[in-house]
């Protein structure tokens, strides 16, 4: 059984694990471990994982760094990253852990703690505590309970009641080791009353080693709170990204999750998004070029549990060659919850006769009075189009170009920061035309 080596591992090293860890991290273990054991990991015998076998993913013998070690390189000087005139507050996690040894200085109004989880488990353990695992539950979601379990540092936003945080904050993971190896990383963004912030959180594999990331996130938006969350992943093709993203929203409150595969091996986002409170609007969008043999699977599951709750669902995916694209999206009305508006679109461009894309929408209304729809295409390259293009002396290459670049737009234009959204349309064009897709202003990148 896959399983057992996980389970044993994680009997083995259980003290280790916990001193290198917080004491509010620690105090979830014990459940999630019971529910892991419980579950196993997802197969394709599930409905929600039928396209995507999650479970041999952990096969292989990975290595983990259970005691902590940060490799010995300075993240702000070998991975700088420079978005032309996007000003941001930036921090690296190297594999799983907060690169936090020689920090530039960084300025934020009163009491917001921008960091590693296990400080703020120790300067805000009540506001920790009350935050950490609420929303991403163990219970019926193995790869929850196994990051949980084995999940030992992390990256927080806390941002108080009535505080704006201007400058958007960065996040660059950095994959590096020179052998396979297992990375558990978790992100906790806490919104209070009437506060905004935006995260950027990039995803780069510098070595040509085997990883295998799980990752769970948590955003908490408050009544009237504003959050913005944009992923982007650039990983190598031998990097397994597994994603957890769990949002809960207050009443009056925005959030827009905005997701950006650009290069992968195998990757699986899952996202649940939940109003908890009246007059909220979430959207969950993205983009996904792939091409090779490429695996890109992105499930989203949003629960309409208040009334007048504004919803949108948007997710564009572009493959070529053999490369696989999977899409399930859900939207459940609960009884109560009228005037719900809930939008869900799925559009996918196949460029290639074998690429395959699987796609499966749906609504579940228990209520009267509210406005919802799917939409779903699936496709190749509209032929008048490039017709059209060609005509007036376009040549095919670059027609073809354009008509891809004008499909994924959709989703780049919901960005609400205007220099990020003007350098993903430079890479998203990159990107079709086989270059590297990668930002091109750091070391790994050049």
């Amino acid at each position: 059984m896959i399983e057992t080596q996980y389970i044993d591992l994680f009997t083995e090293y259980r003290t280790t694990i916990d001193e290198h860890s917080s004491g509010i991290m620690n105090n979830l273990r014990d459940k999630a471990f019971e529910a892991f054991k419980k579950e196993g990991f997802p197969t394709k015998e599930l409905e929600d994982y039928q396209n995507s076998d999650i479970a041999e993913k952990f096969v292989p013998d990975y290595g983990l760094n259970i005691r902590q070690l940060i490799p010995n390189i300075d993240p702000y000087v070998a991975f700088k990253c420079n978005i032309p005139e996007l000003s941001t507050n930036l921090y690296f996690m190297l594999n799983d852990s907060l690169y936090n040894k020689s920090l530039p200085a960084m300025e934020y109004p009163a009491d917001v703690f921008v960091g590693s989880l296990k400080e703020f488990a120790g300067q805000y353990p009540d506001v920790c505590a009350k935050y950490y695992g609420q929303t991403a539950n163990v219970e019926g979601n193995s790869l929850v309970a196994f990051n949980t379990m084995f999940a030992q540092d992390g990256f927080v936003v806390y941002v108080p009641d009535n505080v704006i945080v201007e400058q958007p904050i960065q996040l660059i993971n950095i994959l590096i080791s020179n052998a396979d190896f297992l990375v558990n990383r978790r992100l906790l963004l806490i919104a209070g009353k009437n506060s905004q912030f935006k995260v950027l959180v990039c995803d780069h594999a510098v070595d040509n080693s085997q990883f295998l990331v799980t990752q769970v996130t948590e955003i908490f938006a408050d009544e009237n709170a504003h959050v913005d969350f944009y992923e982007l992943e650039e990983n190598s093709d031998k990097v397994t990204r597994l994603a957890s993203t769990f949002i809960r929203q207050d009443k009056g409150s925005n959030v827009m999750a905005n997701n950006v595969t650009l290069n992968c091996g195998f990757t699986r986002n899952n996202y649940r998004l939940t109003f908890a409170g009246e007059y909220a609007e979430g959207h969950v969008c993205g983009v996904v070029v792939a091409d090779r043999k490429q695996h890109v699977d992105n499930f989203v599951f949003v629960d309409h549990a208040k009334p007048n709750c504004h919803s949108n669902q948007l997710f564009k995916y572009v493959l070529q060659d053999e490369s696989l694209g999977v899409f399930c999206g859900r939207i459940l009305v609960e009884k109560d919850a009228q005037k719900t508006i809930a939008y869900q679109s799925n559009n996918n461009l196949c460029s290639s006769a074998k690429a395959h894309m699987y796609s499966k929408p749906q609504l579940e209304i228990y209520a009267d009075d509210v406005k919802c729809s799917h939409g779903l295409t699936t496709g190749q390259l509209d032929e008048d189009a490039l017709f059209y293009l060609r005509a007036r002396g376009i040549p095919e290459v670059q027609a073809r170009l354009m008509l891809m670049q004008a499909f994924t737009s959709g989703v780049l234009d919901l960005i609400r920061l205007d220099v990020l959204k003007e350098r993903l349309y430079e890479l998203v064009e990159k990107r079709f035309k086989g270059e590297s897709a990668r930002c091109g202003n750091c070391l790994i990148c050049k």
